[in-house]
């Protein structure tokens, strides 16, 4: 295992020098107290595991090692420092691999076994995976999870290291394409982090992302550029931007487009990442979810324009099964139901829409939906009262 050492005091490399020496099938192959010295070296040489020291003058251990992992994402990275409770309770690097001087041997015994672990378990994975020949696409899903399709057919969940590794990239996914700054990232990530210790977080989070989309390098990279970084695709197909061009493809309902909208509410499958509480979603997930809604009601209307009443009800069933809080499907279909006389699913309907606003949202329904209900009671009154015996 070759390894190199950068830290800024002489005598801390000397003694992690002779710590790691002791240890069998260590080569040091390099060693480095001046920070823009050892990245150079670092960047031509052949290495596997670098320890690198925190709080270095120039330039943190963090911030080389996130500029390193650019360069080098194979290579395994180990932060010195001096301070326990600072590097973990400060930057959570418990989630890197980290030792805390002074080094014992046993404690570094440790870090090289797991390096070796973490190490075996990645080739056994390069070996056993699929590696489809470009231009082969993967596919990216986002209506309700995130999930990535291998050529196969294959549906792949990622495992993140972190909640912030996760959300990380989903915001980075969102804005694909686009340059996002480490400022804006800090700011939606990290708002309440002392600005001195946010960006070691954000070091520490782009390694653990670049970490788990290695599998995936051919189509999807996280790229540093100035001041931030931007999340590149190659040979992805991403489910929510077909489905968008399908939409935005649409012309006003007729019958030689019926299906066009059909395919366009069928691949509406769920929320978009609608299995994700972060706040910076809801509003490009509230747009599509207004978008679906106008398609369906859309051509519900038409249905009914052209007495296609059977599957006008299809589309306002399926818009109160996927979205149970919106009145106006409710409403025509009491509309509908009372205007072929069906009293009894006039009342279900009315019951289901009482309920799922008490249970939801603690309301009543719409004051002119009430009226309406309350009047169609009374007439069927009336009606029946009216009725020969």
């Amino acid at each position: 295992m070759k390894v190199i050492l950068i830290d800024d005091e002489l005598l801390a490399i000397e003694f992690l020098e002779r710590q790691l020496m002791k240890l069998p099938d260590i080569e040091i192959v390099g060693k480095y107290s001046d920070v823009k010295s050892g990245r150079a070296e670092i960047l031509h040489k052949a290495v596997d595991v670098i320890f690198l020291d925190i709080s270095m003058p120039e330039m943190s251990g963090i911030e080389l090692a996130e500029d390193i992992v650019r360069s080098k994402p194979d290579v395994s990275i180990v932060f010195v420092t001096a301070f326990h409770d600072y590097a973990v309770q400060a930057f959570e690097l418990e989630a890197l691999d980290y030792v805390v001087k002074p080094v014992s041997v046993q404690r570094l015994a440790k870090t090289i076994e797991r390096i070796q672990k973490r190490t075996n378990n990645q080739l056994a994975v390069e070996e056993t995976a699929e590696k489809p020949a470009l231009p082969s696409h993967i596919r990216i899903h986002l209506f309700r999870q995130l999930m990535i399709e291998r050529p196969s057919g294959e549906l792949k969940l990622l495992q993140w290291r972190t909640n912030k590794a996760q959300e990380l990239f989903l915001y980075l996914l969102q804005y694909r394409g686009q340059p996002v700054r480490k400022s804006m990232l800090v700011e939606v990530l990290w708002p309440d982090y002392e600005i001195d210790r946010v960006y070691a977080q954000l070091y520490n989070t782009v390694y653990h992302v670049r970490q788990t989309l290695r599998p995936f390098t051919d189509y999807v990279r996280l790229e540093t550029v100035a001041e931030g970084y931007i999340l590149q695709l190659q040979n992805v197909l991403v489910d929510v931007d077909e489905w968008k061009s399908l939409q935005t493809a649409l012309t006003a309902p007729s019958m030689e487009a019926v299906k066009d909208y059909l395919r366009v509410i069928e691949a509406y499958t769920g929320d978009y990442l609608g299995e994700y509480d972060y706040w910076w979603l809801e509003s490009e997930r509230e747009r599509l979810k207004a978008l679906w809604l106008n398609t369906s009601f859309a051509l519900a209307g038409w249905y009914e324009e052209q007495r296609l009443i059977g599957e006008a009800e299809k589309c306002y069933l399926k818009i109160c099964d996927i979205f149970p809080q919106e009145e106006t499907a409710h409403f025509a279909l009491m509309q509908i139901y009372a205007g072929q006389q069906m009293n009894n699913k006039v009342l279900l309907q009315y019951s289901r829409l009482e309920s799922v606003m008490q249970e939801e949202l603690g309301v009543e329904p719409s004051i002119h939906i009430v009226e309406w209900y309350e009047a169609w009671k009374k007439k069927m009154k009336i009606y029946i009262y009216n009725q020969p015996l």
